[in-house]
């Protein structure tokens, strides 16, 4: 008798989610505007239109007045404030995304978190004050706002007051959030990504207070970005943010409660978390063979970021949280999205407490 196989569950939303049909019919609309929105002709003209309205649209989903700068994906604006500000020293967090610490390069000074994941305010208010007497340049801070593997938010308001009574800039890598206004009053830069939020893959922004305190490069984009605009992607952007996202703490409880009565451990339990984002570790049994066990079971998880996942490497978050090498190489992450209800929660309970009750029998 043929096997039939389980409906597939996802449950990686935070490395990508589904784009929604708003999204798509407006990528429709945007492919048929092909023509190249920086020609001076009428169907030039139709395509800058559609863009600089979309380009509102995603201003106004974040409550942002200010510039909005068009870019490949949030990487990429992290990339560009980091490398292009009118800076000084960069500070960073010892959690932050791996584009981040690529950007930041090894010149980057580090603070420390403690170890629920939260960046240590002392150490930020002693570097704001080291650096604040202007011989290096006005400095730059970049905190990720939620965290993508922990799930860990960031208490921005506060870093925020910290950073701008030190005359420093405030980069905030909004990626995992929903579009809100809570940075319109704290950040100068902010990364926003589109494929987070059930927009199109290879689009996001950065949003810009001054541009000013961005030096140019010539092109498109104000002459801050070169490269023919991506109008289908950036009108999926745009629709996409108009459709509203569910909330998941329940759900999240639910598994969190469950996890813990199974034996196993909830990364961060006591500081504040995304909603929509978990982290678990499972003692006796790697992450791998995790990912494996539940792909098997038509689940689909991931270990870290998705940007880190398919490294050999413990993860960086959490060796900054004081975790083991062997603790952090039997974490995984489970995020939810728009489709995420109580029934596939409950089946992915079930996947993990057979994992669990496996890990047992292993170690007994």
């Amino acid at each position: 008798m043929e096997r039939v196989l389980p409906e597939r569950l996802y449950l990686d939303h935070a490395a990508t989610t589904a784009i929604t049909p708003a999204a798509r019919e407006a990528m429709a609309r945007g492919v048929a505007l092909w023509a190249n929105p920086s020609s001076p002709h009428a169907e030039g003209r139709a395509a800058r239109a559609a863009l600089e309205e979309a380009r509102r649209a995603i201003g106004t989903a974040y409550g942002w007045q200010h510039e909005v700068l068009l870019t490949s994906g949030a990487s990429e604006s992290l990339a560009i404030a980091l490398g292009r500000a009118v800076a000084g020293p960069r500070f960073i967090s010892a959690v932050e995304h791996d584009a981040v610490m690529r950007a930041a390069g090894e010149q980057a000074h580090v603070l420390p978190v403690t170890a629920q994941g939260l960046v240590d305010v002392a150490a930020l208010r002693e570097h704001a004050c080291w650096s604040s007497d202007g011989a290096r340049g006005r400095p730059i801070t970049c905190i990720q706002w939620c965290n993508s593997e922990t799930g860990v938010i960031q208490p921005i308001a506060e870093i925020a007051e910290i950073v701008q009574a030190a005359g420093g800039l405030l980069l905030v890598d909004a990626a995992q959030m929903p579009a809100s206004d809570a940075l319109a009053a704290h950040a100068d830069f902010i990364a926003v990504s589109a494929h987070k939020r059930g927009g199109p893959p290879g689009v996001g922004a950065l949003l810009v207070r001054d541009l000013a305190a961005l030096q140019p490069t010539g092109g498109q984009e104000r002459g801050y970005r070169a490269g023919t605009e991506n109008v289908p992607g950036v009108l999926g952007y745009a629709a996409a943010l108009g459709e509203n996202e569910p909330d998941h703490r329940e759900l999240r409880a639910i598994l969190d409660d469950a996890i813990m009565r199974s034996g196993g451990e909830v990364v961060a339990k006591s500081a504040p978390r995304h909603p929509a984002i978990g982290s678990y570790r499972l003692a006796g049994m790697s992450a791998n063979a995790q990912l494996i066990r539940l792909d098997m079971a038509g689940i689909s998880v991931s270990a870290g970021s998705a940007c880190a996942s398919g490294s050999l490497k413990p993860s960086h978050v959490l060796r900054a949280m004081g975790w083991s090498e062997e603790a952090c190489r039997e974490v995984i992450r489970v995020s939810f999205g728009r489709t995420t209800d109580r029934s596939a929660v409950q089946r992915f309970i079930s996947a993990w407490r057979d994992m669990a009750r496996g890990a047992r029998v292993l170690a007994a």
